[in-house]
């Protein structure tokens, strides 16, 4: 059953215009009156409903039942990366938001290649946000992660450390890194965690010194050298493990 983003409040039995975004999907699928389709605004769990009328540009429908479905992992992770140039930072929150990451935010750092301010760093959140929810649509999945606004590192990290027990990693090659999943095993298993990670050339010298001058644990992936893009995605995966 095709499944749409609707962030409004839904409840059964309402009947709503769908928005937008999810009109033009509607529309583009050729889906017809009497059809079923899947609605999640976020807040937890689905909603069957009914395609009732289909305009030119609105697509209106009947709200049916709430299934109680979360497929969420039990570890919230949060990715904090310098941005990757080109299009892989499309592809990384692609890809985290299907791995079930639960927010990402974007970097500028010393060795960042790709700078956004002002305008075009508006328009790219909002097209990174736009790609967290089709990738919900199409995983499965009912939380929508949060892409925030572009920052610079150094006024990111001097913001208040979350309430313990939350734990923060930087992705680090100076010496005294700990293995990933040395350190997950001094921590329960429902713990947040959040990982730093640089863009192509990883965080320079002084950026990750003040990391972990400022308590983030640094901790290492192996022996290989990986992708920027790679190095998230893998932090990711291994503390959902």
């Amino acid at each position: 059953m095709p499944r749409f983003y609707c962030p409004l409040p839904l409840t059964t039995g309402q009947a709503l215009e769908l928005p937008a975004g999810a009109a033009r999907h509607v529309q583009v699928l050729r889906l017809q009156p009497g059809m079923d389709i899947t609605l999640f605004n976020g807040q937890g769990g689905e909603f069957t409903a009914t395609v009732t009328r289909m305009g030119r540009s609105d697509v209106a429908v009947t709200v049916g039942t709430h299934l109680a479905r979360e497929c969420e992992a039990v570890r919230p992770v949060h990715l904090a990366m310098g941005m990757p140039a080109n299009d892989r930072m499309d592809w990384l929150v692609e890809k985290a938001t299907e791995l079930g990451a639960a927010s990402l935010q974007p970097l500028h750092t010393a060795h960042s290649v790709l700078r956004l301010k002002g305008e075009r760093a508006d328009k790219k959140q909002a097209h990174w946000q736009a790609m967290a929810e089709a990738g919900c649509e199409q995983c499965g999945a009912n939380r929508v992660p949060s892409v925030w606004p572009v920052a610079e590192l150094d006024a990111w990290l001097a913001r208040p450390a979350p309430p313990a027990p939350a734990l923060r990693c930087v992705l680090s090659l100076a010496a005294g890194t700990q293995p990933l999943a040395e350190v997950l095993r001094t921590v329960a298993a429902d713990t947040p965690v959040t990982f730093l990670s640089g863009p192509e050339g990883g965080l320079s010298e002084a950026e990750d010194a003040r990391a972990r001058a400022m308590g983030w644990v640094p901790v290492t992936l192996g022996a290989r050298v990986l992708r920027a893009e790679t190095a998230a995605l893998a932090a990711l995966v291994l503390a959902q493990a």
